[in-house]
This record gives C-alpha cells, sequence and structure tokens, in this order.
C-alpha cells in the first residue's frame, strides 16, 4: 500500500472529543470501518470494538448531531411499525439500562398515551393498538376518564385513548456525549469533521477518502465496511456502484420555554401526527412529522409556518395549558425511508464484507438494538433477530464495477 497523507486522532482543547490532525504515516488500518456517526454508526462501533475489533468511525461533523441530534428522542411502542415492535421492546430496554452500558442520556420511562379525537380516529386506534398488542407491545385501550387519570393535563376532547406503560425518552444532545466517551473508552479511532469523498475496493477490505473541514486529506482502510449514514445511505451505496433509493423526510420540530409542569406521559394521536412531551427543565418538545423544506445535501433548510401552527395547535388541543407558554426555537431535522417504509439493514449485495444499517421509524427505540444485530453479523454471529435484507430495495446496480466518487461531497 503506497504512502499517503492520513489523519491520526488527537485531542482538541475546545471540545472534549477527538478531531483529526495530520501526520504522514501510512493510511490507518482496521477491521472494521465505519462511515456515519449517528446513533446506528456509533452502536455498530461501539459493539464491534467492545468485541475486541479494532474499529474507525467517520463522522463530516460531531457525533449523533445530524439526524440523530435533531429529533424529539422519543422512546414509543405508538408510534412504532408492528413488525418492529419486538426490536423495541429490545431497543426500549437498552436504553432503560443505558447508564450501565453506555452513560448518562437522560432516559426517562413513563406512561405514554395516543389520542382520538374524532370517531374515524377511534377506529383507528382501536385497530392499531390490537395489532401492536398482537405483537407484543403492553398496550390498552382505555376511556377518556382513564386517561385523564393518567395524564392531569389532557384536554377534554379525546374520545378515546390507547396507554402503553413502558414509552418515554431520551435527550439526542446528551447521547451524542454519552457515545464519544464510550467509544474513546473502548478504544475506537473516532474520527469527526471528516467527509468521505469516495470508497474503493483494496483487495483484503476498502479503502475510503476523507476530506477535513481544513482541507487535508485522509485514507483510512478497512477489512470490513458499515455504512450507516441515515438518508445519506443512497450516496455512500453509490459509492460502490449499487443503486439504494433512500427518500428523505423533512420533520418539523418545536420547543417551548419553561413553563410549569403541564403534562408528565408522552402524547400523541393517531394519526401519528403528534409527538408530546415535557422534560425535567420545563421546556416541551413538539413534532408530529409535520413536513418542512430540504434535502439529503442541504439538510432542513425551511420551515413551513402553516403547518408548525397546525402542529402547535394539535398539541394544545392535547394539553391546553401549553397556550401559556410561548416557542423559544424551532426547526427540521431528516428522516429517512425506503420504499417499503422498513429498515435496510444488512449485508449490501454483491460486496463482499459491507453492510447497510438505516433508515429504522421510530429509530430512537428500537435503532440500537437493531444496530446491535448489525454488529453482531459482522463479527460472524448468528443475530437474535433477523436483519432486513438490502436487495428487496435495490433498484439496479453496476455489474462488477465498484464508483468511486472522489471529489463528489456527501453527507456521512
Amino acid at each position: 500500500m503506497t504512502a499517503v497523507r492520513s489523519f491520526t486522532v488527537s485531542p482538541c482543547d475546545h471540545n472534549p472529543g477527538y478531531r483529526i490532525a495530520v501526520s504522514h504515516a501510512s493510511p490507518n488500518s482496521f477491521d472494521a470501518l465505519i462511515v456515519g456517526g449517528g446513533l446506528h454508526g456509533c452502536m455498530v462501533a461501539l459493539t464491534l470494538a467492545r468485541a475486541g475489533m479494532r474499529t474507525a468511525l467517520v463522522e463530516r461533523g460531531a457525533l449523533c448531531r445530524e439526524a440523530s441530534g435533531v429529533n424529539a428522542g422519543t422512546l414509543t411502542m405508538q408510534m412504532t411499525r408492528v413488525a418492529l415492535i419486538p426490536y423495541a421492546l429490545k431497543g426500549h430496554a437498552l436504553w432503560t439500562s443505558a447508564r450501565g452500558w453506555l452513560g448518562n442520556v437522560g432516559v426517562i420511562v413513563c406512561d405514554g398515551l395516543s389520542l382520538a379525537f374524532t370517531e374515524h380516529e377511534a377506529e383507528l386506534l382501536a385497530f392499531r393498538a390490537e395489532k401492536r398488542r398482537e405483537a407484543g407491545a403492553p398496550i390498552d385501550i382505555i376511556s377518556t376518564d382513564r386517561a385523564q387519570a393518567i395524564e392531569p393535563g389532557l384536554s377534554e376532547h379525546p374520545v378515546l385513548a390507547a396507554h402503553c406503560p413502558v414509552d418515554g425518552y431520551a435527550s439526542a444532545y446528551l447521547t451524542g456525549r454519552a457515545f464519544l466517551a464510550a467509544l474513546r473508552s473502548a478504544g475506537v479511532s473516532v474520527f469527526e469533521d471528516a467527509t468521505v469523498t469516495g470508497v474503493e475496493s483494496a483487495g483484503s477490505g476498502y479503502i475510503a477518502q476523507l476530506t477535513a473541514t481544513n482541507g487535508d486529506s485522509l485514507a483510512l482502510h478497512g477489512t470490513r465496511l458499515a455504512l450507516c449514514g441515515g438518508v445519506w445511505i443512497e450516496s455512500m451505496a453509490g459509492w460502490l456502484g449499487v443503486r439504494l433509493p433512500i427518500r428523505t423526510l423533512v420533520n418539523q420540530l418545536a420547543v417551548t420555554e419553561r413553563i410549569r409542569p403541564v403534562m408528565r406521559t408522552v402524547v400523541g394521536v393517531a394519526s401519528g401526527l403528534l409527538s408530546l412531551k415535557q422534560f425535567a427543565n420545563g421546556t416541551a418538545v413538539i413534532g408530529g412529522g409535520w413536513q418542512g423544506l430540504g434535502d439529503r445535501m442541504q439538510g432542513g433548510v425551511a420551515l413551513r409556518p402553516e403547518r408548525l401552527a397546525g402542529n402547535i395547535r394539535l398539541a394544545c388541543h392535547a394539553i391546553p395549558a401549553l397556550a401559556e407558554t410561548r416557542l423559544v426555537r424551532a426547526w427540521a431535522g431528516l428522516e429517512a425511508e425506503t420504499a417499503d417504509a422498513m429498515p435496510a439493514v444488512g449485508p449490501l449485495p454483491g460486496r463482499p464484507d459491507v453492510w447497510v444499517c438505516g433508515s429504522v421509524h421510530s429509530g430512537y427505540t428500537s435503532g440500537i438494538y437493531i444496530a446491535q444485530l448489525l454488529a453482531e453479523c459482522m463479527l460472524d454471529r448468528e443475530p437474535a433477530m433477523p436483519l432486513f435484507p438490502v436487495d428487496r430495495l435495490l433498484t439496479d446496480t453496476e455489474e462488477g464495477g465498484i464508483a468511486s466518487n472522489a471529489g463528489h461531497l456527501t453527507r456521512s
């Protein structure tokens, strides 16, 4: 292997994480190279490293600050697709025990309510609750009176509610910090502020070409390669000549100023258009998938004010006391979705020792467990639950070729 300019990992005074610094050694070589430092990539890297693999994790910004850092951090069964309920239950258990294996990520386990405001929504709510209960989720249909006893801040508008005692939430901000510390402790070489510009075959593995924010170059070699880029997986698979379509959702979220305690549960609606919770500091986070403007290259570009207003009205319709407070900030965060709205997790067809992990709906609940399953596969172990084969999603593949998009900057 020819000598090239590469990067080594070194501390940075203004940030407790690692940053990249130039050296003139041969390219760094690892057992596993993970591209994408969101929730999935961090969990894959941590699992591999703790199993003894020499592992590198590359992220174009800071860990868990892209899609994994701009979501509501909700841990829920009631907004999880039926087929993912068994994974979500395992993921919820991992989050509940996170202080022991990861660190403080601000996990709160609490009751969750999903509401119906019309008879049509009530039928939808009852149907979905039954299906999720059949899949193992502890969800029961309850009366409005019972819902108001569980959540005293609830309005009188719901006609029916579904209750789950094992919902909750984590802090997206604390999660990134906790993963960074855990990865460092496990010996993972973390490369932040490094954008992958292409990947090419290297006989016994793959070489990723990176560019730092200061323009310096970087080359890393990995015997195994995992692409964990969320909405950017489509571009990543393109480096290897594979067409893997990933749709980009641009979800709007908002946070209020601090207010007295007005709710103690996670609240949603049957339509899925509300995700609502209040944190210990008094702020409330309002979401629900109302779409803003943006794409995978630019990120969340702009909000749609009329949709933000609709989301807020729905939140106040459920918890009237929220009308007492004001919004502090609103933003748009990206979410990946495949053609069948199921995860893309498993080997990349036709590319030996390459795996994909991403596009998990309600990914904060089940994502860490699904990523752990993929890591088990990369360790040549039989995962405890099935993965989600990628070949079902492919539209076309460049036969026998490796597409190296050198010079084309994509988000990792």
